[in-house]
């Protein structure tokens, strides 16, 4: 990290550097597809609260690393998550609480993103999966390769995607729009991610265009931006806020499900799961 205001740990997940008032935050994995594990989870809102604060940025620009933004949820990495709710069927009342606060810090790391008081230019490039969608649709501004694709894919694995994105899309996209990506988990492409409004602009090389428009922001006067960000976000954080406190608590009671489990079962034996409402 090249800062003097910002001191933040070795990161294993993201990389930090600062240049000329734009930070860059990159996604480095470990897990394959920049997956998102446990320390992604960790360090996603301590490197954003520290640049929120720090004098030397006024704008943040976050791309993934070897041609994908992200897979989105390490599964595997994730499943001590999971594991201890569904060995008890759900029916242990300290375990759901537990399993709530989990997913409460989940959205808390997300959210990170939205109460930053720098703007965030999100540029995507290859694929750009589930949990992945819940990041950029934190963001202020979002762009993509004309090569990315694009899913809002928690359904098709038994879980109501619970990180932001069923709260954030709608302002974005449109109501209708966001069911459909949400109810049939379906992939999408770069042009359809513009024409429904998820990224604003394609570019060729979507990471050097994220440095301009970074760049044309860190040249505007810093609270003034900060300020245009704070009352944008005033039109919907308090809806936003009460839907993902609703879907803490719908996940803690309907996740624990056999469906869930056979999703599980599914993607480690590398075959389609056959889902019985259960």
């Amino acid at each position: 990290m090249t800062s003097s205001a910002t001191a933040l740990p070795s990161l294993r997940s993201l990389s930090v550097e600062i240049h000329a008032g734009v930070a860059e935050v990159q996604l480095l994995g470990p897990s394959k597809g920049n997956a998102m594990g446990p320390d992604f989870w960790t360090e996603l809102p301590a490197v954003f609260d520290a640049l929120s604060t720090d004098d030397a940025v006024r704008s943040v620009l976050l791309y993934g690393s070897g041609g994908n933004f992200s897979y989105g949820l390490d599964l595997p990495a994730m499943a001590p998550v999971f594991a201890p709710l569904l060995a008890a069927g759900g029916m242990d009342a300290k375990l759901r609480e537990g399993f709530r606060r989990q997913i409460k810090d989940l959205q808390d790391a997300v959210t990170s993103l939205a109460r930053c008081a720098k703007p965030v230019i999100a540029a995507v490039d290859g694929w750009c999966i589930g949990g992945a969608i819940d990041v950029i649709a934190a963001a202020d501004i979002r762009i993509a390769s004309r090569t990315a694709r694009f899913s809002l894919r928690e359904v098709r694995v038994a879980i109501v995607a619970d990180l932001g994105s069923l709260q954030r899309l709608p302002a974005i996209i449109g109501e209708g729009a966001t069911r459909q990506l949400a109810l049939t988990g379906e992939d999408f492409d770069a042009d359809r991610a513009a024409a429904l409004g998820l990224v604003t602009e394609l570019a060729d090389d979507v990471v050097a265009r994220g440095r301009e428009l970074a760049v044309q922001i860190a040249a505007n006067p810093p609270l003034v931006v900060q300020g245009v960000k704070q009352v944008l976000n005033r039109r919907t954080q308090a809806q936003v806020q009460d839907g993902l406190e609703y879907v803490q608590v719908w996940n803690t009671a309907f996740l624990a499900s056999r469906d869930f489990g056979e999703a599980t079962a599914a993607f480690a034996e590398r075959r389609p799961p056959v889902y019985r409402g259960e």
